[in-house]
């Protein structure tokens, strides 16, 4: 098979860089240039290490965008398009991630390029957007579907969301996960005073849509000798970053780590009781994956990304629903202690969804 050179945009970059675009584009580019592929990804200055210059076969790429929320990642898409474009003989096709950047689809077909668009997810319902950013947000998945060679959708509901509002075919291919060893106690837990089978676990970025806040009232209202820990952290420090903190410090259960490698949070994954996600959106959730290929019990909101993954509605609540939240922290607390892992999460995750 001859050579394919893929240009990637709408990615922050990895290694270690958190988010579930990230994880997901670290976890199928490795694999591809082993494939024979020469894969360059797009990254942002400031979030990959400056000395990755090649990681697993894949070319790292830093350019710089400005440091805002509000346009970083539009400005960045901007600015890489207009690179590939500049050297667009250098490229077979262009992978596009996210509805944001996909509003640039049109330009790199003007350069002749092929363009492949995953939609992970409708970002313009998330809360931190305002009206003008959701509709632009809503322009780029429009725009993307409509004028990409190939439209991939990481979950069922989006592929269906898709095919059903702009009529053409969308290609399922979901997110994944690298099925892992367990990993015993170790320095992670030893940092935090962390006890194995002795503390709740949620995991993401440290945006309102998470649900956050969410975990932390409902926990907060529980008598149990259990910690709460939330890993990881927020790209742009804000109001509700600052918030978040100030109300976990008045707990002292409560610990919230920051950003964490991915062999710490193997570690906190492996030693866990139980995993929490009350996120208001997702694409399909890689941290629920992961925590679920550990074997970990899971509690997650009621929403169609989350539904994929379960069939036991008694595992979900309604977003937002802090006082069923509430009672099913502790009815499971009350259940303590929940040894070995379940299987059938294990089996299921590896069938299913092992990259």
């Amino acid at each position: 098979m001859d050579e394919i050179r893929v240009a990637i945009l709408g990615t922050k970059g990895f290694p270690d860089v958190q988010g579930g675009i990230e994880m997901h584009c670290q976890e199928l580019y490795r694999r591809l240039a082993s494939m024979g592929c020469r894969i360059r990804v797009y990254a942002r200055k400031g979030y990959v290490k400056p000395e990755t210059i090649v990681f697993n076969g894949v070319e790292i790429f830093p350019i710089w965008t400005p440091r805002r929320k509000n346009i970083e990642a539009i400005v960045h898409t901007f600015l890489g398009a207009l690179h590939i474009g500049l050297h667009k003989r250098s490229f077979d096709l262009v992978h596009i991630h996210a509805v944001g950047p996909s509003l640039l689809t049109p330009v790199l077909r003007l350069f002749g390029l092929k363009v492949i668009v995953t939609n992970h997810g409708p970002d313009y319902d998330r809360q931190k957007w305002g009206y003008f950013a959701k509709m632009i947000l809503r322009l780029g998945e429009l725009i993307g579907t409509r004028y990409a060679t190939a439209v991939i959708a990481v979950s069922r509901h989006i592929k269906k969301t898709l095919e059903e509002k702009y009529g053409r075919d969308v290609f399922y291919i979901p997110n994944g996960v690298t099925m892992h060893d367990k990993s015993a106690p170790g320095v992670v837990m030893r940092k935090y005073d962390l006890q194995e089978r002795k503390y709740i676990l949620a995991v993401g970025r440290i945006v309102r849509e998470k649900g956050f806040h969410d975990i932390i009232s409902a926990f907060s209202d529980i008598d149990t000798d259990l910690k709460l820990v939330i890993a990881g952290g927020a790209d742009h420090e804000d109001n509700y970053t600052r918030e978040l903190k100030e109300r976990a410090n008045r707990d002292r259960r409560i610990v919230m780590t920051g950003v964490m490698s991915s062999e710490a949070l193997s570690e906190l994954y492996s030693n866990a009781a139980l995993f929490v996600s009350s996120s208001y959106i997702e694409g399909l959730p890689i941290t629920v994956l992961e925590a679920m290929s550990f074997g970990l019990p899971v509690l997650i909101s009621r929403i169609p990304a989350h539904m994929e993954l379960i069939d036991d509605e008694s595992l979900a609540f309604n977003p937002g629903d802090m006082e069923l939240l509430r009672d099913k922290l502790r009815e499971f607390s009350n259940m303590l202690p929940v040894t070995g892992g379940r299987a059938s999460s294990i089996e299921f995750v590896q069938n299913e969804f092992d990259w």
